[in-house]
């Protein structure tokens, strides 16, 4: 069992950044999870937004984030960071973190996922 917290959302204007954070308790090893992050705005499904492997030895980013989203985890603190920058209003959702067993590939797929946290909004203004 993996309980998952996510923080560090806000308002904040575009071209500004923000860092969101995942902290995750439980009983299993942080380590042996895919941690995700996944978003959604109103009116629209849930979307991948970029993930990271077990050791954070590779990431996956969605291309309407790359080159302005970047992941990281410290399995020490049982914590995973995604540091948003050059933020526009359509990145404007709630962000949720999401943690995955069974395998080290990094899926886009909501179903695949086994804990979830309860989201942190970001609001982006023009």
């Amino acid at each position: 069992q993996v309980q998952l917290v996510e923080s560090g959302g806000g308002l904040v204007q575009a071209g500004g950044s923000l860092r969101l954070s995942c902290a995750s308790s439980g009983r299993t090893s942080f380590s042996n999870y895919v941690i995700t992050w996944f978003r959604q705005a109103p009116g629209k499904e849930r979307e991948f937004v970029v993930g990271i492997s077990w050791r954070g030895g590779s990431t996956r980013v969605a291309d309407s984030v790359r080159g302005r989203f970047t992941i990281s985890r410290d399995n020490a603190k049982n914590t995973v960071y995604l540091q948003m920058n050059s933020l526009k209003p359509s990145d404007t959702a709630a962000y949720y973190c999401a943690a995955k067993s069974g395998g080290a590939t990094i899926s886009a797929n909501v179903r695949l996922y086994d804990y979830w946290g309860q989201g942190t909004q970001v609001t982006v203004s023009s």
